[in-house]
């Protein structure tokens, strides 16, 4: 078992590295985007990257994770990537294509009027992300996440580029000024940007993943074929295989659906339900957002643990001891996520440097509320193997489903009287019941033998140190700045040393009595 693990640290590690790259240098478009834009103009970008985040789930429908559950278990693994990929690839084009014919009345709706071309470029941006989005699943499950994370470096590296070039290098060479206040219409070069690294993304991607031929390695899930079955001409919908996938996965586009209201419906409704103008509206979600991506480290290792945790369950899933296994893994990452918490909320007055403009500093209140909140939903996500092993999709979607109108209902009721303060306490809200709820419903079903009191005290004692280290709980970061960093540096250290004396004596235990409690 303890291989087993190593391995999933391995592949977590892989993708982590090389996502926290790619964020790394996407996260370097924060600074710029907040140097160049008004708060009002960054909240534009915020909120039409919202609507992109919600559409994607419509676009896939689920299919990356039917794919995941078919591919491991029907004979034919061609048959379930050719599938996906020809379902996938017309739904998208089509999806796309409505879109842009109905663009300015969508642009009408979404408070926009004036920039049809912004639903047009996120239109295709969805599009060309969707079609691309099995292939980088076939790469999960074959186990190659160097170059997924390749791919998605140079997807990134694309994006910044022309968004420097658009936004920095060519308003320089035009006004000899390097950072200005642009105009409200230069939002649209950062949905071109993304627009061309998502087209080239999948080309790329599309040519690596159809030039190998399948069967080839030992760790390829696929079947052994010849070289012409292996390109798109040739690929083939099968009817059964399709359906059978559709009923799997279309629980799961209401899962996703409302995983993305949870996560980015917040921009929307404090655009509507903040009580200023527009622009000041606007302005505000721009703060709120900025002050979102603080919580970066968290959400990388979530993003990269999920990468290689969830193709990794379903291949582990016939073994005896999978359950155990599902339970240590989940050990270790809520011991990684309370370090992660407690480096950030020490450290957050440095963090903050990456937002160019004073005037966004106000919203820092509430990162140690979003650290949390995925926190818990990294949590969720390890949760969720249970419904998705036993097929019971229904039930993650009744979950996921609740979990939105908690965050519709919450977000309504405290926008008005405490601004986005109240979305960053409504997401906490909804991952910490929709993470116990699925808890609760999964050890009925498919019990795991977690061990809940020890991820209580991992987490309640990195809320304690981190409400101790953080600058803007107390006096003694202005007394000494030096003393504050030593301090915060010890009492790192000092949960590093519980966490393995803690675990030392547990390795001591047996598992397998844990399971029959």
């Amino acid at each position: 078992m303890n291989s087993v693990i190593k391995k999933l640290a391995g592949q977590t590690v892989i993708y982590g590295l090389t996502t926290m790259l790619a964020r790394f240098i996407n996260y370097l478009l924060l600074p710029v985007h907040t140097a160049v834009f008004f708060p009002s103009d960054y909240g534009v970008v915020s909120a039409l990257f919202s609507y992109i985040s919600l559409l994607t789930v419509f676009f896939t429908y689920g299919m990356e994770s039917g794919f995941f559950r078919f591919a491991t278990h029907e004979n034919n693994k061609q048959k379930v990537y050719a599938t996906a990929q020809i379902s996938l690839l017309i739904s998208s084009i089509f999806f796309a294509l409505l879109l842009s014919f109905f663009a300015s009345p969508i642009a009408q709706f979404i408070r926009f009027p004036n920039h049809p071309e912004y639903v047009i470029c996120f239109a295709w941006i969805l599009a060309f992300d969707a079609i691309s989005s099995i292939p980088f699943a076939r790469l999960r499950i074959e186990n190659r996440p160097l170059k997924y994370g390749m791919i998605k470096l140079i997807n990134v590296l694309i994006n910044v580029g022309f968004s420097a070039w658009f936004l920095v290098i060519q308003p320089y060479l035009k006004t000899g000024v390097w950072f200005h206040k642009l105009e409200s219409d230069s939002v649209i070069y950062v949905f071109i940007s993304n627009l061309i690294a998502s087209a080239v993304t999948l080309v790329i991607v599309i040519c690596m993943v159809h030039k190998v031929r399948l069967g080839k390695s030992k760790t390829d899930l696929f079947d052994s074929a010849i070289e012409s079955e292996n390109s798109l001409c040739k690929l083939k919908v099968d009817i059964v295989i399709l359906k059978k996938m559709l009923l799997y996965s279309l629980p799961l586009l209401i899962v996703g659906l409302a995983g993305m209201v949870n996560e980015t419906l917040d921009r929307v409704l404090l655009q509507i339900f903040l009580s200023f103008n527009n622009e000041k509206n606007l302005a505000l979600v721009g703060i709120y957002s900025a002050s979102y991506k603080i919580s970066i480290l968290m959400t990388l290792f979530v993003q990269a643990y999920r990468m290689a945790a969830e193709p990794f369950f379903f291949n582990e899933s016939k073994k005896l001891d999978a359950k155990i296994m599902y339970a240590r893994t989940m050990n270790y990452f809520v011991i990684v996520c309370s370090c992660i918490f407690i480096f950030v909320m020490c450290f957050l007055d440095y963090f903050k440097y990456f937002l160019q403009d004073k005037s966004y500093y106000e919203g820092l209140q509430i990162v140690p509320i979003l650290l949390l909140a995925n926190l818990s939903l990294g949590i969720y996500y390890n949760l969720t193997v249970w419904y998705k092993l036993t097929d019971k999709t229904l039930f993650g979607a009744s979950i996921a489903v609740m979990g939105a109108i908690i965050t519709i209902t919450l977000n309504i009721i405290l926008i008005p009287k405490i601004g986005y303060i109240g979305s960053a306490w409504a997401t906490l809200a909804c991952y910490t019941i929709m993470m116990i709820t699925s808890y609760l419903f999964g050890q009925n079903f498919y019990r795991v033998p977690y061990d809940v009191n020890k991820f209580l005290f991992y987490v309640g004692f990195a809320l304690f140190i981190g409400w101790f280290c953080n600058p803007y709980y107390h006096q003694l970061f202005v007394i000494s700045r030096l003393l504050y960093i030593g301090l915060s540096i010890a009492t790192i250290f000092v949960f590093v040393l519980i966490v393995y004396f803690v675990e030392r004596k547990w390795k001591n235990r047996e598992w397998i009595s844990v399971s029959q409690k």
